[in-house]
């Protein structure tokens, strides 16, 4: 019964330390260029970059939405690829259990499309 809490109590150990390193080496990477790197700010370095040229509009400039929603469901979309891909590959070994949760994780995608298209967020107009 004690190898089984000392199991339990090592396992807690190590996600503690993937938690403590995966909140420190950002903090020290992002303090250490802080400190490292040089700062010398000057009216130049602070315009808009626009390719090159000359800046002629203000930097804040209004968008539509639909292009943050279209982006959005672009992302969505892409991200279903990422779920797909370990499926395809390890389709052999997982059987038809796997098959039918991934048709059933299809079929709610679809019918988010379904609703997207529903509610016009693909229209470009």
């Amino acid at each position: 019964m004690e190898t089984t809490y000392y199991v339990y109590q090592n396992s807690y150990i190590i996600v503690g330390i993937f938690l403590l390193l995966g909140i420190l080496l950002p903090a020290v990477a992002l303090t250490a260029g802080k400190l490292l790197r040089p700062n010398k700010p000057t009216r130049e370095k602070q315009t808009t970059y626009e390719s090159g040229i000359e800046p002629f509009h203000q930097s804040w400039v209004r968008f539509n939405v639909r292009y943050y929603i279209f982006a959005l469901m672009f992302v969505i979309f892409d991200v279903e690829t990422v779920f797909l891909y370990p499926w395809a590959v390890a389709y052999d070994e997982l059987g038809l259990f796997a098959l039918i949760e991934m048709l059933i994780f299809i079929v709610m995608l679809l019918i988010g499309l379904i609703y997207a298209w529903k509610k016009k967020v693909l229209t470009w107009i």
